[in-house]
């Protein structure tokens, strides 16, 4: 990617989310843009939901899929389906979700992101809290959490009347660990969840983001902020955060998307209306189930601007 002329590298980004292991399709299907091989980029973001019940058949599907992926560096969170790798709630409620494939080694499935196999193949899995990268010539940093509000008891749950994205008030009776940092100390933010009112519509037209979360993004502003949860929600949102509007992204004919291979957003400089850092945010929902899981979304391909890496 190019380097601009104000101290940023355009930086290419592919974004999935709720695969639940399944792979793409196979290279040549004329039906589906979620196939092989994935777009190359600097950057690959997984925003959870990476298997269907956290079973170590699944999380081997999935890592060998983000293995082939052509990406430098392969972000990857967990999302509440991933029930193994939260393993407090995995010891205590395991048969809830996972009594279909019995219980398995938490241990084992989180070494399949975190071995040196999958440190070779550029993985870095997170579940909550702050990183900074370099990768071709830009340096940034991220933000991720893989919790959700509490649905149907899966894992990595909080309540909705917690605040786990925002300083807490005085005399609060709960701290939060891993806050979201102000304006300026993160580029991009990966959660699993999406926050309240950007692409968190069901198909019963109730909006179930959180309402933390988006207070917290709205303090923070980055560059871009991707995530998934509500499959039929799957879209990105631009939002300019001194009129509080936002602009929902064009979404092109399926012909398109398949014959691309994926859903092209360009914020960056060399784009028609580049993004302006501090003012705005794109919103990125890259489900690629759709409702009845069927993997029929595309991924999210964005050019984006990074602050460029000292030399």
């Amino acid at each position: 990617m190019a380097t601009a002329s104000n101290g940023t590298k355009k930086t290419r980004i592919v974004i999935i989310s709720d695969t639940h292991a399944a792979t793409p399709y196979a290279e040549g299907d004329i039906e589906h843009a979620f196939r092989w091989p994935l777009p190359e980029a600097d950057i690959l973001l997984h925003c959870g939901d990476l298997t269907g019940n956290g079973a170590l058949y699944q999380h081997e599907r999935t890592v060998e899929m983000l293995k082939e992926a052509n990406a430098k560096l392969k972000i990857v969170i967990p999302g509440n389906h991933d029930i193994t790798l939260d393993e407090k709630y995995y010891e205590r409620d395991w048969k809830l979700h996972g009594r279909s494939s019995g219980k398995q080694d938490t241990s084992a499935c989180r070494a399949l992101y975190t071995n040196i196999e999958a440190e070779e193949a550029g993985l870095v899995y997170m579940e909550e809290g702050i990183r900074s990268f370099t990768v071709n010539g830009a340096k940034f940093t991220v933000y991720a959490s893989a919790y959700t509000p509490e649905f149907c008891r899966w894992g990595f749950a909080y309540e909705r009347d917690e605040d786990r994205f925002n300083p807490a008030q005085p005399g609060a009776s709960y701290q939060p660990v891993n806050p979201i940092p102000n304006h300026g100390e993160v580029d991009i933010i990966v959660t699993h969840g999406p926050p309240m009112g950007l692409l968190d519509k069901t198909n019963h037209d109730m909006v179930v983001g959180c309402e933390h979360l988006f207070n917290a993004v709205s303090r923070c502003r980055p560059r871009l902020h991707a995530f998934g949860h509500i499959h039929e929600a799957w879209g990105a949102v631009r939002m300019d955060w001194n009129s509080k509007t936002h602009t929902e992204f064009e979404i092109p004919r399926k012909s398109k998307l398949v014959r691309d291979g994926g859903a092209f957003v360009d914020i960056s400089k060399e784009g028609d209306v580049p993004l302006e850092f501090g003012k705005e945010t794109l919103f990125v929902n890259a489900s690629i189930m759709d409702l009845i899981y069927d993997p029929t979304n595309a991924p999210f391909v964005v050019d984006v601007d990074l602050p460029l890496a000292e030399s």
